[in-house]
């Protein structure tokens, strides 16, 4: 029996295995396709943005240098793409990093270009360093849990774990065999992807372009295509698109004459937004795609997916080896759901001004002029990047319930080194080292680091959880009773 079983080997399952396995969990990822390769994950079709988070997470777990030479990135350039607003794109130049809350200079960049095959390679090839097992070619078909035990019933086989966690996407079969409640807003339009031979693309102008009739996009690769057609949702998915629906739709959209000579891969989508109710039900929870639905506009789904997984890998790792505080693992819940809650009501918005009508065209001319504003700007980019995420901790503290800052020791050590292990950190800036002998009760839970800072923000001490969230923040003369307290909540009792 394993500690764990995902169903779902993409991005978010994938990165929840590294999280588990570098914990020492056992743990068995399960997924229905045969091949991890395919069209839809490799570029142009797979390509996706990787928020400043998400990004994050990847530095914060000795995998940036990974993914930027998979993604082809430069380290020293400054990103091409910070993202947009209802296909209205912001301007980097115009987005001020250093006017966001408790910002610190990181190797990580603000965005990252990446094919999704890009990301599951490193992540897979980590996985596999870390002794995960991935079965492919595997579709499960029922799930049943007592107080002790889940099982995953797939291909005439019983997958037994201690727990098991859908991550199989927004048609996933775990959320609907566990009984997860989904709730949410029906389409307002069709969204369609498209690779195609185009007999004349210099009649579409390049990038986003939101017209009279809905909208479309023209990507750099030629014959790469995106469209929104505001039908309320009407087209019948079950069926690929044919050339002939393509093309009228691209007509009607464009207002061009356009011709499709040959489509090569087609596929669509739709502004259903959607969440679980709850994110557990007993042995079971879910991640990413399969606990919430939205239109894939900035790759939000991607982005919040990978915060799901590094919330709950640490959780769920603590509870398994018997350390964690009770209620620990029903955090993931009540700190993700209202991530993903705003995730849904931000493309919500978008969908709105999108759309063909007077009303919204009016409102898409005042949000011009707001991006065209340093504030605007970055509104939007800490709204999309992640950066205003805060969990509410019931501290007032503000830096409590955010993601660390990459806090960096006079001798050289940041903060994103020291959590690569996947434990906590205590760093303590007092002259006193006035944690260390609280700290040693949880020492193989919580890394302690001391020492004067280059730049301490004026805290004398932080604890961080395994995630990147600070848990704790003390003054300039910390109070070892308080980290205490805090280590305690977070991190169960000392050893």
């Amino acid at each position: 029996m394993h500690d764990v079983v995902i169903v779902g080997a993409g991005p978010v399952g994938l990165f929840l295995a590294c999280e588990l396995g570098l914990a020492g969990c056992s743990v068995l990822v399960l997924d229905r396709e045969p091949e991890p390769g395919s069209p839809w994950k490799a570029e142009p079709l797979g390509m996706r943005g990787l928020s400043a988070a998400s990004v994050e997470a990847f530095y914060r777990r000795g995998l940036l240098h990974p993914l930027l030479a998979a993604s082809g990135a430069d380290e020293a350039a400054p990103p091409r793409n910070v993202g947009h607003f209802a296909g209205m794109a912001l301007d980097p130049a115009k987005v001020d990093v250093e006017a966001l809350p408790f910002r610190l200079p990181s190797p990580a960049p603000e965005f990252v270009l990446a094919s999704l095959e890009a990301v599951e390679a490193v992540l897979g090839e980590r996985a596999v360093k870390l002794g995960v097992e991935v079965r492919r070619g595997v579709t499960v078909s029922g799930v049943a849990q007592d107080d002790a035990v889940v099982v995953a019933r797939a291909g005439g086989r019983e997958y037994a774990a201690r727990w098991l966690v859908g991550c199989d996407g927004g048609r996933s079969a775990v959320r609907g065999l566990a009984g997860f409640d989904f709730a949410g807003t029906e389409p307002q339009f069709t969204g369609y992807t498209v690779l195609a031979t185009l007999a004349d693309p210099g009649k579409l102008r390049p990038g986003f372009n939101l017209t009279p009739t809905g909208m479309y996009l023209r990507m750099p690769t030629e014959g790469h295509l995106g469209m929104l057609d505001f039908d309320g949702g009407a087209f019948d998915r079950s069926q690929p698109p044919s050339r002939e629906h393509l093309q009228a739709v691209l007509r009607r959209v464009s207002g061009t004459d356009v011709t499709l000579s040959e489509v090569h891969l087609a596929s669509s989508f739709t502004d259903r937004a959607m969440q679980t109710t709850t994110y557990r039900r007993g042995r079971v929870l879910l991640a990413g795609d399969a606990a919430h639905i939205h239109p894939p506009f900035g790759g939000q789904g991607l982005n919040t997916g990978i915060g799901d997984a590094m919330n709950l890998g640490w959780k769920l790792a603590a509870t398994v080896h018997g350390h964690a505080p009770d209620g620990l693992v029903d955090t993931y819940t009540r700190e993700r759901h209202p991530i993903a809650a705003s995730v849904l009501d931000w493309t919500r918005a978008q969908t709105a001004v999108m759309r063909p009508d007077p009303h919204a065209q009016a409102i898409q001319a005042v949000i011009r002029d707001l991006l065209a504003t340093r504030d605007g700007a970055t509104y939007v980019f800490e709204k999309t990047s992640g950066s205003s995420i805060r969990y509410d901790l019931g501290s007032e503290q503000p830096l409590v319930g955010r993601s660390a800052p990459d806090l960096r020791l006079e001798d050289g050590t940041r903060l994103g080194d020291l959590l690569q292990d996947g434990r906590g950190v205590a760093l303590d800036f007092s002259t006193g080292r006035r944690l260390h002998g609280s700290a040693t009760g949880w020492a193989s839970r919580i890394r302690y680091a001391a020492g004067p800072a280059s730049n301490d923000l004026g805290f004398g001490a932080v604890l961080v959880r395994p995630d990147g969230v600070v848990a704790w923040a003390g003054d300039r003369d910390p109070d070892p009773a308080a980290f205490e307290q805090a280590a305690a909540h977070w991190f169960g009792n000392p050893a």
